[in-house]
């Protein structure tokens, strides 16, 4: 796949809730993945590796009650980078319900993603 391709493929996933496969089918094994900057010490915090990037982000699930609503843009393709807007309206167990917006960048090598960074704020 290219990188359109594969941005096109995250975002469909996406917006179809299908966050593990994502990881599962775009991801390489050496990824990293970097929070907003300023956060980067919090609870999820940055990681490397595929492995770590799926337990964050089940960490991230585990601490979801109810999704409310959730969305994800197009995605914009530049060189070796994509981005997308995403956001969720969910209640969580550690903050009740909050709603979240971000923008995720992406690196795509060698048709695989292998650099995540987020920013929110």
């Amino acid at each position: 796949m290219d990188i359109q391709q594969i941005a096109n493929r995250y975002v469909e996933l996406c917006r179809a809730g299908k966050h593990e496969q994502i990881q599962d089918e775009l991801y390489a094994d050496d990824a990293v993945s970097l929070e907003a900057p300023g956060d980067e010490a919090g609870p999820l915090g940055n990681v490397s590796g595929l492995d770590a990037i799926r337990a964050k982000g089940r960490k991230f699930q585990e601490d979801v009650i109810e999704v409310h609503d959730s969305w994800c843009s197009d995605a914009v393709v530049g060189g070796n980078w994509f981005s997308v807007a995403m956001g969720i309206d969910a209640t969580y167990k550690s903050m009740g319900r909050m709603p979240m917006a971000e923008v995720a960048v992406y690196r795509v090598r060698d048709g695989r993603i292998v650099h995540e960074q987020f920013f929110y704020g």
